[in-house]
């Protein structure tokens, strides 16, 4: 449910002395539908999806050329090329993953490394405003940080002392919050419901992408066991058109499901049509034992693909980026050319540049980030990344259609009843 959470508060000026804060949701309206946990935590705590900003319907570009924007970055850092013009309206960040940054960034950064971003929200509630935490509110962050957590299991390895002590706090101010173990097997069943999803949809759903000298790799989550995803009606057809409609050079699936003993297992699927660069990749993976994922191949019938089962099951998908990006240096340094000689099988250079440009427009350039992987909740094709919603054309949303929308939330809170546990 972090997807809620995550994204970005919009400050909105109305007069000199009043501004209004408005959270927008870092997805598009019409990609709410492929996060069921989002949809039926929404629903169990009685927020309408009509009273939520999606970062299709508001111009926020129009509001910061009026002056009457500034922007807090909530669990991500990273904005694209096209948002470039909005970094001087940013004025924090909240976020609790490593930032990947060469210089200081423009404005206050708060970061630690939690299981959840909504303990930092929880953190900040509590120390600055308690008085707006309501039922309502405590029961959202309350559910997304043991979400993210897998139910604070140790096994799993997500949570903190940190994570812990929030929930504990939020548990300890509303005593009638859901009991832990419910809350988690309802959200985790809706989070994990792929039904009726298409392979373009389950790749979609919770995908992050990194680039290196204009290769670009995508790296998808699937809720559902790798044999059972590889036996899917012309899977390789629709990897390859998903390869070319997101113009990526590799796609990487980490699987998750949980057997019948409530474990955690994941799985590896490698897809590259380039053998090269996917023989690098792999042999980066195999090798690593720093950390050690603790591969043994699995079966593929398919040429361009090689799958593992995962070992070590504390390497979620935050700690395989690193490996993937060392992964793209070691096949650039393997296809270095000599000086002098055309560059003949080398990465293109114009498509090199192009993607460094995107890189050095960040606000923080690196990695490009699309929040925490599973079993943190699938988060939107988030953090603010080429290619993500936030590129497509955006409807106006005027800024007393804003307002509006704000008096509606006021009101609607006003009216909730308190939360009832089953």
């Amino acid at each position: 449910m972090e997807d809620y959470l995550q994204g970005c508060r919009a400050a909105l000026q109305t007069t000199e002395a009043e501004e209004v804060f408005v959270p927008v949701l870092n997805i598009n309206r019409a990609e709410l539908p492929l996060r069921g946990d989002n949809v039926f935590f929404l629903q169990k705590i009685n927020i309408p999806e009509s009273l939520l900003i999606f970062r299709d319907e508001i111009d926020l570009h129009a509001l910061h050329q009026a002056g009457r924007l500034t922007l807090v970055l909530v669990d991500h850092h990273v904005l694209p090329k096209s948002d470039a013009a909005l970094e001087e309206a940013v004025v924090e960040v909240l976020d609790h993953r490593p930032i990947e940054q060469k210089h200081c960034p423009p404005c206050h950064v708060c970061v630690e490394l939690v299981g959840s971003c909504a303990t930092l929200v929880t953190e900040r509630i509590l120390q600055g405003a308690p008085e707006i935490l309501d039922g309502q509110t405590a029961a959202l962050l309350h559910g997304t940080i043991i979400l993210d957590c897998v139910n604070m299991d140790v096994k799993v390895g997500k949570g903190t002392p940190k994570d812990s002590k929030y929930v504990e706090k939020l548990e300890a101010l509303f005593p009638d919050l859901p009991k832990r173990n419910d809350i988690f097997d309802s959200l985790q069943k809706a989070k994990f419901d792929v039904s009726g999803l298409t392979t373009e949809q389950m790749l979609r759903k919770d995908q992050k992408t990194i680039f290196q000298q204009g290769t670009k790799v995508a790296i998808s989550a699937i809720y559902m066991d790798l044999e059972a995803f590889l036996q899917r009606s012309g899977l390789i057809a629709d990897l390859h058109a998903f390869c070319q409609a997101h113009s990526c050079d590799v796609l990487v699936t980490m699987t998750i499901f949980f057997n019948t003993h409530n474990e955690p297992v994941r799985q590896l699927a490698i897809f590259c049509p380039h053998a090269a660069l996917r023989m690098t990749i792999c042999g980066v993976l195999e090798r690593s034992h720093s950390p050690s994922l603790k591969l043994t191949p699995a079966p593929s019938a398919h040429p361009h693909l090689q799958a593992y089962l995962q070992g070590n099951t504390q390497i979620s998908r935050k700690k395989l980026l690193p490996l993937l990006q060392e992964a793209l240096s070691a096949y650039f340094e393997s296809m270095r050319i000599p000086s002098g000689q055309p560059d003949t099988e080398g990465v293109c250079q114009e498509q090199a540049d192009k993607e460094l440009d995107r890189a050095g427009n960040s606000l923080f350039p690196g990695l490009s980030q699309d929040e925490e992987e599973p079993p943190l909740p699938p988060t939107p094709m988030n953090s603010l990344v080429d290619e993500c919603p936030l590129d497509q054309g955006l409807p106006k949303l005027s800024a007393e259609a804003i307002f509006e929308k704000c008096s509606q939330i006021s009101q609607s809170q006003s009216t909730t009843a308190s939360l009832s546990t089953k």
